[in-house]
């Protein structure tokens, strides 16, 4: 009862306090009306067949402007209310970013008729109409205006080359499966252009007529065109497909077509199967075209700059991309995170296990190209000493854990960062790939070096070869699979790499393979390279200079970030002289002398400082050096079946 009293006098407080707060509330500032509830009229996907086949009819003809004029016949089976969808959760991106802003002119038509549609209030990427009594069909016109400036987004057409991907320039009908939904598309390419991708084709000319499949396979096969190609056959079922912005970058010599040849085989030794029919590299050689990586279970999107195969010999460039991106055949597409998987392309994706689908991807994508020769031991060595340095100096894992970068594509969509060292970004490909390497030492140690990570990819990812469907796992099913290669208690482990923060970054499973890092006064061959363009002494004073003087990388907590120097401080002199990233790297060896210590005029803004940086430890460039003798672990993984 006392209880009960003491209640009621609180509740009467409270309602006598609220009233009187109410009526203190100024004039215009009144409290608001309560909102109009939301109902979602955007149909569930279902998993039943669509009444008839879409037809898609993609103009792509007007180079000059980037413009892709698309026709588009729907079936329809019944009158009443309608929503057509522009893909929004990209496979590939983990996010929504369907490119929905550069859709343009949208007119729907029925027996000729226009109807009008209305965008939805809450989710902008679908469309609402009303289908008249007695119509069969929607006759849809619209643009899709590809970026004509980096700023805008990916540039996908150049005077030479169009990247045409079906998920930018097609609308869906809602409540289905997008597997269960049969479409056909015609791409109309400039005269004398030839193209590739995975979905068969008839050429009249250069027109190209696609054979009738599913969307959900047709948004997975993009298209690469140009007016300059060449086609090199690595296996029987598998070309390497080289569009680039002059003849001259597709000189591809016997030897670097081997190198891709063997690619092929490491990979099917490797995981003892393969996941599909055919597969296509839709390799881009261009500085015009936007730079891309984007895995497909049949195709990939391999974007890089010019030089791939003229300068070979100059170090290994963009080479980690292929092998990457032919490895998600098997790890993202064949086998995919259970999360990860949606039924349509307006569903959420959760990113949780890309742990598994980025991190050992990059961890298959660096051991295929050792094997295959496409890149060197040496320069595999040396990328992964790079690698394993950036982790080792960055702070951000005292904060943030590994398991929820997995976040980051939603969260921040690749846009970029002020100090990714603090705030962390996709860290799963690269952190993820030392957890890999852990585990691949500790079953190699456990098992008396008779069992590694091959014996995992083979039990995990190659299954059911020559099935190009999909099967689902999640966190057990890899724990399991470890325990039956070796038992031990892998769930715990894993989770204690995904979860754990205030610990070092988890570089020593290299260590426990055979090689650890170490910092050394003269640059890789590899480091050299990457330094194209720029300075960087992220290992020494912590930032990366650009060879105007612009800072790129501030590493948070390092003698630059001390000095107050961020990304958006330009270098203007390096003790006393303009700057250039000699006359940085001079004084960064002479200020081993505390008393000729590193002093800089930098400007932020409109505002000028002299800085002295508080180093004196010399040049410092990350290496792994082998520990003791004979074929180590990394070895025998980095060796060619």
């Amino acid at each position: 009862m006392i209880r009960h009293s003491l209640r009621s006098v609180f509740v009467a407080s409270l309602l006598a306090s609220t009233a009187a707060a109410v009526a203190q509330v100024p004039p215009g500032n009144s409290a608001p009306a309560a909102q109009a509830p939301f109902v979602n009229t955007i149909p569930a996907a279902v998993d039943t067949p669509y009444p008839g086949t879409i037809k898609l009819v993609v103009d792509a003809t007007d180079t000059n402007r980037g413009i892709f004029r698309v026709k588009e016949t729907i079936p329809v089976a019944k009158a009443g209310p309608m929503a057509l969808l522009f893909p929004k959760w990209l496979p590939g991106a983990h996010s929504p970013r369907g490119e929905i802003e550069k859709l343009a002119g949208l007119v729907i038509r029925s027996n000729g008729r226009i109807l009008p549609w209305t965008r939805d209030p809450v989710d902008v990427f679908a469309f609402h109409i009303d289908v008249p009594a007695g119509a069969q069909q929607l006759d849809l016109e619209f643009q899709f205006l590809s970026a004509t400036k980096p700023d805008q987004g990916r540039i996908a057409v150049t005077p030479t080359m169009i990247s045409l991907q079906p998920n930018s320039v097609s609308l869906y009908p809602a409540g289905y499966y997008t597997r269960q939904i049969p479409i056909q598309m015609t791409a109309i390419f400039p005269t004398g252009w030839t193209a590739a991708g995975a979905v068969p084709a008839k050429a009249s000319g250069s027109t190209y007529t696609y054979d009738t499949t599913n969307y959900e396979i047709l948004v997975d096969s993009p298209v690469l065109a140009g007016k300059y190609g060449k086609v090199f056959p690595l296996s029987p079922n598998v070309n390497l497909d080289v569009f680039a912005d002059n003849p001259g970058e597709l000189a591809a010599t016997p030897e670097q077509i081997a190198a891709h040849k063997r690619l092929v085989e490491q990979a099917e030794k490797t995981f003892g199967s393969h996941h599909f029919d055919h597969y296509e590299f839709l390799l881009s050689i261009s500085d015009q075209l936007g730079g891309i990586g984007l895995e497909h279970h049949r195709s990939s999107e391999d974007g890089v700059t010019p030089g791939y195969f003229t300068e070979w010999n100059s170090g290994p460039g963009r080479r980690n991309l292929l092998p990457h991106e032919f490895t998600h055949s098997w790890d993202g597409k064949f086998r995919r995170g259970a999360d990860l998987w949606t039924p349509d392309y307006n569903t959420p994706m959760r990113d949780s296990l890309l742990w598994v689908y980025e991190g050992q991807t990059q961890f298959w994508g660096y051991v295929l190209q050792a094997r295959s020769g496409l890149v060197s031991k040496q320069d595999t060595l040396d990328q992964y000493a790079s690698i394993l340095a950036y982790y080792a100096n960055s702070k951000g894992r005292e904060w943030r854990d590994l398991v929820d970068t997995t976040n980051d594509p939603i969260i921040s969509s690749r846009k970029p960062k002020g100090w990714t060292s603090w705030q962390r970004s996709e860290d799963y490909y690269n952190e993820g790939l030392m957890v890999w390497m852990e585990v691949d030492a500790m079953l190699r140690q456990k098992s008396g070096g008779t069992k590694s990570l091959d014996d995992f990819a083979k039990a995990f990812f190659g299954i059911r070869n020559g099935d190009w469907g999909e099967v689902l796992y999640n966190f057990n099913d890899v724990a399991d699979t470890l325990n039956k290669i070796v038992p031990y208690d892998w769930a715990g482990f894993l989770t204690k790499r995904l979860t754990e923060t205030g610990q070092p970054a988890p570089i020593d499973g290299f260590a426990m393979n055979g090689y650890k890092l170490v910092y050394t006064d003269q640059p890789t061959a590899v480091f050299k390279q990457s330094e194209k363009g720029r300075t960087d002494v992220s290992y020494s004073l912590g930032m990366v200079v650009s060879n105007g003087g612009d800072v790129t990388s501030s590493i948070w907590d390092s003698p630059a970030f001390k000095a107050g120097i961020d990304v958006g401080t330009q270098i203007q002199a390096v003790n006393g002289e303009s700057y250039t990233g000699e006359r940085l790297k001079a004084a960064i060896l002479a200020a081993k002398d505390p008393n000729k210590p590193v002093k800089l005029v930098i400007k932020n803004q409109d505002v000028f400082r002299d800085v002295t940086l508080d180093y004196t430890g010399g040049p410092r460039y990350p290496h792994l050096q082998k520990v003791g003798t004979g074929e180590t672990g990394l070895d025998r993984l980095l060796t060619a079946r």
